[in-house]
């Protein structure tokens, strides 16, 4: 009994020691570590990773515990997308339980099963640090458990397991941690014609060459308009499968994914195959383009250590390489190789992809018929790139093209620097003949030639609108000239018109138009005129009606003077004043006609209103004028022709 006991005691020492173990400081494990016999694929970054449980999605294994400690740089933070979780419930988690613990900060998470829960797929943490641990008793089923993370820096992380059925936007970005290759999932279709929305998502980018499954990254796509039939194909280490009709397709934006333009192919030998009937065929280098009908470059029988090299004419940005068989009869292709490169054909330089730690080594075909894609990530900045092949099949035979696009020229931006001027030596006793502006340089040296071009500049245009104004004042003087000489003789009739005044009729200016009184009676302004007057203007109210005589106020070079006039109503009895006409206008337009009698309207007919103006009434008696207003006639009972038309002038005081 006592021998059983101890053996009891020494079994329950070794667990506990190992749970303190598995809990221990944390400061003691190596970061992004795993330890224990429960963890399945692992594969952990700075930057993303994922974690699943031993044997996912097959049932987890019993009495297996995994510790994965979790680490991102420092000023990060982690998020945690919890792709699955389907643990055996228990009560409190007991028998089966993954558990999160944040040392940085104190706090747990968990534990969860299948009947706890976390309350959201994603969680953020405030810290870098974060250890999961995942520990199993004795159980019946349940896939285990499925963990991805990155770091905080892209928000939009998702599972490896998501599909483009997940999404109905047709615009998709989101970021797909490193790991995701290897994750148990379906992809139909291939690189250039796209893959079914029922595919996973990450694992479709991944062989689509869109991100390296060693880092993960940020991935852009738009889902289009499916097609009937989804062909297999194998890429970066991938096969698709051969799929039918779906509604949508998922098209994986690529920007530097141009088939490049090989300026020539050189090759370390090649074979000149002799048919039974004694032709010879060259599988020379040449035929190693993808494009060319026919067999492909192939090497001669024994050749240890091919290798094909392809001259693209000028440094580009290579981002990925396709290969293909011989594409014959024959059954030859390369199921391996590896890549070099170079920008002057001398040092070449081997291709070690992500890690860089040992060369890269690509898969290659399966057979000699289809196409096999690799990407490079990071891309091959050169003018030579070389294939050297590692294991074929019966032969050494291969169709290449190389992916890429021109290098970009990205400069990066210089800081701005603000130009610090020559100190120039100013007297004290006169100020600087400048304000100096911020981020400008002025130079002492230039300064004097720098003023002598802007003052010959600002003379020029000083000169020119001189020079334009003159011109203009030129033309004002000379118009107001021709309308004078023009509206002088508008209201006769003339035999010759002037060739001035012919060009366009200009009305006559406000200041020459004039009614000045006279001694003599109205009525014998129709029988005679002075000559000192101009002609009146007749203003005919109908057909047949009596002219009413206007006139122009007389010229200055004809004897008149300007009587000196204190008011309005002072009006000096010797001398001949012209009150100023109302601005003309259509309604009182006055045609030429000297008719016989005095005109009268016609009984019966309403007087026109375009003579319904402000006109003098003569008063009776006194031989004053009365104004009536708008023209209507005066109260009295006076008619519009009980007088004739005329203009009344003022007698002399």
């Amino acid at each position: 009994m006592r021998a059983g006991g101890g053996a009891a005691r020494g079994a329950l020492a070794v667990a506990l020691l190992r749970r303190c173990l598995l809990l221990g400081p944390l400061g003691m494990r190596p970061a992004g570590g795993q330890e224990g016999d429960g963890c399945g694929h692992t594969l952990l970054t700075p930057h993303s990773g994922t974690l699943s449980s031993k044997n996912y999605p097959g049932t987890y294994p019993n009495h297996t515990t995994c510790r994965w400690r979790l680490r991102t740089p420092p000023g990060t933070s982690l998020l945690l997308v919890f792709g699955d979780i389907d643990l055996e419930p228990s009560e409190h988690c007991a028998h089966s339980s993954l558990l999160l613990a944040d040392p940085q900060a104190g706090t747990t998470y968990g534990p969860y099963c299948r009947n706890t829960v976390p309350p959201a797929p994603l969680l953020v943490t405030n810290s870098s640090v974060v250890t999961v641990l995942f520990n199993s008793t004795s159980h019946r089923s349940g896939r285990g458990l499925l963990l991805s993370y990155a770091t905080s820096q892209p928000p939009d992380l998702v599972s490896c397991l998501v599909r483009g059925t997940h999404y109905a936007q047709e615009h998709v970005s989101v970021y797909c941690p490193a790991g995701c290759k290897d994750i148990e999932g379906d992809i139909w279709g291939s690189p250039s014609q796209g893959y079914r929305d029922t595919s996973v998502l990450c694992k479709a980018a991944v062989h689509a060459g869109v991100i390296a499954d060693e880092l993960g990254g940020q991935v852009t796509l738009s889902r289009e308009k499916g097609i009937t039939l989804y062909d297999s194909a194998f890429a970066n280490g991938l096969h698709s499968k051969r799929g039918s009709l779906s509604e949508k397709r998922l098209i994986f934006h690529k920007a530097c994914g141009d088939v490049l333009e090989v300026a020539s192919f050189n090759a370390s030998s090649w074979w000149h195959e002799v048919d039974t009937l004694g032709q010879v065929r060259a599988w020379v280098a040449e035929r190693a383009a993808l494009g060319t009908s026919g067999h492909s470059w192939a090497t001669q029988p024994g050749s240890e250590d091919a290798w094909l090299e392809l001259d693209l004419g000028t440094r580009r940005n290579v981002t990925g390489i396709i290969t293909k068989g011989s594409s014959e009869q024959y059954d030859y292709y390369v199921m391996s190789y590896r890549v070099s490169s170079s920008r002057d054909g001398k040092n070449w330089r081997p291709y070690r992809g992500t890690g860089g730690q040992e060369d890269k080594v690509f898969e290659g075909n399966t057979n000699s018929q289809e196409e096999v894609s690799n990407a490079f990530i990071p891309p091959i900045v050169a003018r030579y790139v070389r294939v050297t092949p590692q294991r074929w099949h019966q032969r050494v035979a291969l169709k290449v093209a190389l992916v890429g696009c021109q290098p970009a020229r990205v400069r990066a931006p210089r800081p701005y620097v603000p130009s610090i001027p020559k100190e120039v030596p100013v007297p004290t006793s006169s100020p600087a003949s400048h304000t100096p502006i911020p981020g400008v340089a002025l130079d002492p040296e230039k300064a004097g030639s720098t003023l002598l071009v802007m003052l010959l500049i600002g003379g020029f245009v000083l000169l020119c609108s001189s020079l334009l104004l003159l011109a203009f004042l030129c033309h004002r003087r000379r118009k107001p000239a021709a309308e004078l000489s023009c509206g002088i003789t508008k209201g006769y009739p003339k035999l010759e018109s002037s060739p001035v005044c012919s060009l366009q009729s200009l009305p006559p200016p406000g200041t020459t138009l004039a009614s000045f009184p006279t001694v003599a009676a109205p009525g014998d302004l129709s029988q005679s005129h002075s000559p000192e007057y101009a002609e009146p203007d007749l203003v005919q109210l109908s057909p047949g009606s009596q002219p009413g005589p206007s006139t122009f106020k007389p010229l200055l070079d004809e004897g008149y003077t300007l009587p000196l006039v204190v008011s309005h109503y002072d009006v000096p009895g010797k001398y001949h004043e012209y009150a100023e006409p109302l601005p003309p206008e259509p309604e009182y337009a006055t045609p030429f006609g000297e008719p016989d009698g005095p005109p009268r309207p016609s009984p019966g007919l309403p007087v026109p209103i375009s003579v319904r103006y402000d006109a003098p009434t003569p008063r009776p008696g006194n031989g004053g004028t009365e104004r009536t207003a708008g023209g209507a006639p005066s109260p009295e009972g006076a008619q519009l022709g009980d007088w004739p038309l005329s203009h009344v002038y003022h007698e002399a005081l």
